[in-house]
């Protein structure tokens, strides 16, 4: 008796095989098409109805807004407070602003609704000094000095380390300097962590102004891993790696907590995108039923 299986099994066989194929490159397709599906966001449903019934008044300058207003940095009265996340952030987030950026248009604003103890945005020149924080403190910012997410806390304990050797005492008696020395590397451990991040708000041309700031040049340079941004006001002659404010945040999270913190990540920065991805989805929905009203209130 033969013991090879039959012509139409094997057949059978290669049709459910093609089937699986076909399955996961639509799945595949989906997901190119929509990065955002699988976030785990809390209910937008305050968001749906404040689309529905147009833009609010801002109940701090009273200005008319839609979702919320970005003077202010504060929802509009038809998106209570309460029914909006508030999204628990690892460290502080500074952003600083371009003058020139326009308000209305940016999603730094965002970050700092939804994570309002963790975040604070300055408009530039005026920003906080970081010199004396250097050793706590990153900037988010491509370039050839850049590090990757996983090697900040080795560099941040380089920094550490290269102060305490400008400090060194070489006169002191060498019992007290050993004792000294374990001291400093214990604290070294405990200090080389992140404690701050900055990110730089405005167009990739405006950038240079900011980042060439002597207040920011001796901090460490981070640099995010290569994604593609959904963002619908994608800057003309730039790649599509040029991200929006709120996404490279985001990813930066994201990022920083399987890297850094080396947790399992399950969404815990997800409603950072809570704005961002409704209005994605308005804009996306616009485009392909033709709506110009829905497009002009994400604006």
């Amino acid at each position: 008796m033969s013991l090879n299986p039959p012509i139409f099994l094997k057949e059978k066989e290669e049709n459910n095989s093609k089937f699986v194929e076909i399955q996961h490159s639509q799945t595949t397709s989906i997901a190119a098409e929509d990065p955002l599906q699988n976030l785990r966001l809390a209910s937008q449903e305050v968001l749906q109805k404040a689309q529905q019934s147009g833009r609010s008044k801002c109940l701090k300058c009273g200005g008319s807004r839609m979702f919320y207003c970005y003077t202010c940095y504060v929802p509009v009265e038809n998106v209570p407070i309460e029914q909006m996340p508030l999204v628990k952030l690892p460290l502080k987030i500074d952003i600083i602003k371009h003058p020139n950026e326009t308000d209305g248009k940016s999603t730094a604003i965002h970050a700092k609704l939804l994570a309002p103890d963790f975040v604070n945005i300055y408009t530039y020149p005026c920003i906080p000094e970081y010199e004396e924080k250097d050793h706590e403190v990153a900037l988010v910012f491509p370039g050839p000095n850049s590090v990757s997410i996983k090697d900040i806390s080795f560099h941040l304990q380089k920094r550490i380390q290269n102060v305490r050797d400008k400090n060194d005492d070489p006169d002191r008696p060498s019992i007290k300097r050993k004792k000294m020395e374990e001291q400093d590397l214990n604290d070294k451990c405990q200090d080389a962590t992140l404690k701050k991040i900055i990110f730089i708000d405005s167009t990739w041309n405006q950038t240079n102004k900011i980042f060439t700031d002597e207040r920011l040049q001796g901090l460490l340079q981070v640099e995010l891993k290569t994604r593609k941004t959904c963002f619908w006001r994608h800057q003309k002659g730039k790649p599509d790696t040029f991200l929006s404010t709120i996404e490279a945040i985001y990813y930066f999270l994201v990022d920083y907590h399987t890297d850094i913190l080396k947790e399992k990540y399950q969404g815990q920065y997800d409603n950072l995108l809570f704005f961002y991805s409704f209005m994605y989805q308005l804009i996306k929905n616009a485009k392909c039923s033709g709506d110009k009203e829905t497009r002009k209130l994400t604006h």
